[in-house]
């Protein structure tokens, strides 16, 4: 089965006749336009000039934008390939920049983001000596593969065209994650007269149709199901939706799935949804999910539940101990179910107006407990389109808005999933903000997160990216105090010496305001909304150790 690439411009295949010389930078990047970039976030260096001057003569087609640090070129492409399911492309220098970048890298491994890192290496005569070369990093490449699905170094310009197809075609084939291409320095400036290889076909796996009717009987079998889904389920929406009709099933998101059914529908259950119903649960479907919530975050059952675990990796089987394992593609597995529980007279049970009251009493119960920041998030929904996009952190806000904030759609929805990286979500926005331009992109963080990349409102500011940056502003490193005290009634580390966040914006040449309420936050929302430049609204909030949203999150805040 072939896949069209994930691009919005059509791919052309770049012929260079054999007489032709390129440099190896510039048959990468010319097979980076074969395969539909538009876009590289990248800060040059020594080892990579060769690269960069090859990406400025593709300017044309390629859009380049630097950041201020290296970390925030992966991030960029990771909230790039994440808001899009398109390859994100970053490019930063061998040794400290990777290491830099690599906390992008783990966060788009962790989320099975595409994204391709383009990075240098010691010249290729002191690989491996310890010379102490500039940037030398003992076996960069070792580094690499412990951040990345695949890496590779690119010793044999020859080899060039073939190495960056097969890097793109792992980076989206199977479970998506980041690759690495590492180049020695005295590599990329060769000449070398070699053709471009066209983008490689992206295969799915074959569903087995035993599994599917070894799942089938074991759904006809349940009285309460439940589908839980992942980021692996985000194409599978309209499927996804038709199982859940077919079965009478709720469909529950936590981070990297929200949206995948709509949360209006009476169907689309948060998180904090999907805990009410789960005591109930006698069956739980899981598409495209690592299902953290049922081995790590709700209370474990009395009885064990049946599991029909439908992913394309099967790794996961391994984890998850599925009754019945389907190794496939969300989209196809799920298509195939429904058919078959359709062939075989399942009866439909309509349970849309039990879903709606289960979903009005969560609703209902966090609205009037978790206060101030059930608020806040509907302020934050009222200003934003229904196709915006908001990126969460790893603060109180942002896992309040795993299941306080209602999303209508894939992707729309942008996380740092289990690697929780504080300090990702402002500059993940802006590469989410680089791919829709004309989208409302707010990034909700904490003050402690913010100052991780709060230069990089110089590059927002440079680039024209009108970013809403939301910064719930607590004077501490919220989550931890609260932990602290919590655990030990005290603080350690915790409390924060805070800039004037508004005035710093200023002094960058974003807009900067002050938010005192939620009527207030949603009309600095709004008025920021058709800005070019990045506007950042502080918000005062008071950090308690009770009002905290674990209380949906965890089995226990101990």
């Amino acid at each position: 089965m072939t896949i069209t690439a994930p691009s919005s411009h059509p791919i052309t295949e770049t012929r260079h006749p054999i007489a032709t010389p390129r440099t190896t930078a510039e048959v990468l990047v010319d097979g980076l336009v074969a395969h539909g970039v538009d876009t590289v976030f990248g800060i040059p260096g020594v080892q990579t000039y060769p690269l960069f001057e090859a990406l400025g003569n593709a300017s044309d087609t390629i859009d380049l934008i630097t950041p201020r640090h290296e970390q925030t070129c992966a991030y960029m492409a990771l909230g790039y390939a994440q808001s899009t399911g398109r390859l994100g492309v970053c490019s930063v220098v061998p040794g400290p920049g990777i290491l830099n970048a690599s906390a992008g890298l783990l966060t788009a491994m962790g989320t099975s983001t595409p994204v391709l890192a383009l990075t240098g290496e010691i010249p290729s005569d002191y690989l491996g000596r310890g010379f102490g070369h500039v940037h030398e990093m003992p076996d960069q490449l070792a580094t690499l593969r412990g951040v990345t699905k695949h890496a590779e170094l690119l010793l044999d310009p020859e080899n060039a065209a073939t190495v960056l197809a097969e890097s793109i075609r792992t980076a989206l084939q199977g479970r998506p994650g980041p690759t690495a291409i590492a180049t020695p320095w005295d590599v990329l400036p060769r000449q070398v007269r070699v053709d471009d290889v066209a983008p490689l076909e992206i295969s799915r796996p074959a569903v087995d149709s035993r599994d599917i009717d070894a799942a089938a009987a074991l759904i006809a079998t349940a009285r309460a199901p439940m589908i839980l889904v992942g980021g692996g389920a985000r194409e599978a929406g309209p499927q996804v939706r038709a199982l859940a009709e077919t079965c009478g099933a709720p469909v529950v998101a936590f981070r990297g799935g929200k949206g995948v059914v709509d949360d209006s529908s009476p169907y689309g259950f948060t998180c904090a949804d999907g805990l009410a119903r789960w005591p109930d649960t006698d069956l739980v479907i899981i598409v495209g999910s690592r299902a953290e919530l049922l081995w790590f975050r709700w209370p474990t059952p009395d009885v064990d539940v049946p599991r029909v675990v439908i992913d394309i990796d099967p790794a996961v089987h391994t984890r998850l101990h599925p009754t019945v394992a389907i190794t496939a593609d969300a989209r196809d597995a799920t298509a195939d179910l429904v058919d078959r529980l359709n062939a075989g007279g399942r009866q439909r049970v309509d349970r849309t107006t039990e879903f709606a009251a289960i979903k009005r009493r969560t609703r209902s119960e966090i609205t009037e407990w978790l206060q101030p920041h059930a608020d806040h998030l509907a302020a934050i929904r009222r200003a934003v389109p229904t196709d915006g996009y908001l990126v969460d952190e790893v603060s109180q806000m942002g896992f309040a808005a795993c299941f306080g904030f209602p999303v209508g759609a894939p992707r729309h929805f942008i996380t740092t999933g289990h690697q929780s990286t504080l300090g990702y979500g402002f500059p993940t926005a802006l590469g989410v903000k680089a791919a829709h331009r004309d989208s409302v992109v707010v990034s909700v963080t904490g003050d402690g997160g913010f100052q991780f990349a709060i230069a990089e409102l110089a590059t927002a500011v440079q680039y024209r990216l009108g970013v809403v940056v939301v910064v719930f502003d607590n004077a501490a490193f919220g989550n931890v105090k609260a932990d602290q005290i919590r655990r030990y009634g005290h603080a350690v580390g915790a409390d924060l010496h805070n800039p004037d966040f508004a005035a710093v914006a200023t002094a960058y040449g974003a807009q900067g305001v002050r938010a005192e309420s939620p009527e207030e936050l949603e009309a600095a929302i709004t008025a920021a909304a058709g800005r070019d430049v990045p506007t950042v609204v502080v918000v005062p909030m008071p950090l308690s150790t009770e009002i905290t949203p674990w209380r949906y999150l965890m089995r226990t805040t101990a």
